[in-house]
């Protein structure tokens, strides 16, 4: 499917389910064409058919983002069926620390929690930016979390926490290396969303957790950049 030039283009990482999906849907109703970038091909492909299939406009896109062959060949494979991008919202992400502490965590465990949650966001701006380039006003948005935040750090949470945390400092070094592209960078908390990975006990449906993103992606001012935010409110790093 070729993307029209007039199209606005988002892409957001681990958009098969959850707060990714949602985010994708939203925005799909809205007008925009929406990349679908997940490593599960076939959850994928339906979540692009199915946005098809309800009159939106839907790409999808194999993505590992903790694999950095993979993503330089989806960079390759979005430039030939789109040559900008509008927004680039980084979602995908792991939460593996279920019976550990900061005092038995691994390095192996804290490497792979990085390579999805930090390293990935960084790999694929990069790989992305020359279409992020050739859009008017350009946005990435970086999913973190209220563990990333220097206040809400715990020690029974260690490689997200800290994953997280990183992910807010490449979000305020992406500002400043950026700005002259005006491409604006924030990022943001979603809450505590019932989704597969926070469990059904989660106080915030995933209409709500992907209120934000939605807001940074369309209808915050595009100066507003360099800040965290949960619930459309600016927050403490």
């Amino acid at each position: 499917m070729s993307i029209d030039s007039t199209e606005n283009v988002a892409l957001i990482t681990g958009s098969n389910r959850g707060i990714g999906l949602e985010v994708t849907q939203q925005l799909a109703r809205r007008g925009f064409h929406v990349v679908i970038a997940a490593r599960n091909e076939a959850s994928g492909r339906k979540a692009a058919s199915d946005i098809v299939r309800d009159g939106g406009r839907a790409t999808f896109l194999p993505l590992d983002v903790s694999n950095s062959d993979s993503i330089e060949n989806a960079a390759a494979q979005f430039g030939s069926v789109a040559g900008h991008l509008n927004g680039l919202i980084n979602n995908a992400g792991i939460y593996p620390d279920e019976g550990v502490s900061v005092l038995t965590l691994s390095r192996g465990q804290l490497k792979e929690t990085f390579d999805t949650n930090t390293f990935g966001p960084l790999e694929v701006t990069q790989a992305f930016l020359p279409y992020l380039r050739r859009a008017d006003s350009a946005r990435v948005i970086n999913v973190s979390s209220g563990y990333g935040q220097l206040d809400g750090m715990s020690p029974d949470v260690p490689s997200y926490c800290l994953s997280k945390h990183a992910l807010n400092g490449l979000t305020i070094m992406l500002v400043d290396a950026l700005r002259a592209d005006d491409i604006s960078v924030n990022a943001l908390c979603p809450g505590w969303v019932r989704t597969d990975m926070e469990g059904s006990n989660a106080t915030l449906s995933v209409e709500e957790g992907a209120d934000t993103a939605i807001w940074l992606a369309q209808e915050a001012p595009h100066e507003l950049t360099g800040k965290l935010f949960r619930e459309r409110q600016e927050v403490n790093w």
